[in-house]
């Protein structure tokens, strides 16, 4: 299962930073690419698609105006032993809030909790590495 996120205008602002924080590639699809009669929709994201270095898929949208607000977002999570997630926390916070900071838990994990500056919620779990 891959996150698809909903913007109301910022998606291209937002997997543009997702990307620079998750590495990869990221393809962006604008609205006038496909319906040249977009009007002020035409320069916002029909499809956005990151594909994180580490091989996460990041996939979100600007709603059209037509279609009102966008729906609220779920959380991502990102989880695994790799120590990056660490960065990565780092990197979303900036211009966000943590709601927990990134530490050890009873469960034996490193676990943070963030809402980043486009109003996206994310998990960072960091496993143990494996005896």
């Amino acid at each position: 299962m891959n996150p698809y996120l909903s913007f109301a205008g910022t998606a291209a602002e937002a997997l543009t930073f997702y990307h620079s924080v998750l590495g990869g590639t990221l393809d962006l699809t604008r609205f006038a690419e496909f319906m040249p009669d977009a009007g002020d929709d035409a320069d916002k994201v029909m499809h956005g698609q990151l594909t994180a270095s580490s091989g996460h898929v990041l996939m979100g949208a600007d709603v059209p105006a037509s279609m009102g607000a966008p729906p609220p977002n779920g959380t991502v999570c990102l989880s695994g032993d790799d120590v990056v997630l660490r960065e990565w926390f780092s990197a979303l916070a900036e211009g966000g809030e943590i709601t927990v900071a990134l530490e050890k838990q009873m469960w034996g994990d490193e676990f943070g909790e963030l809402t980043d500056a486009y109003g996206v919620r994310w998990m960072v779990d960091l496993t143990p590495p494996a005896a």
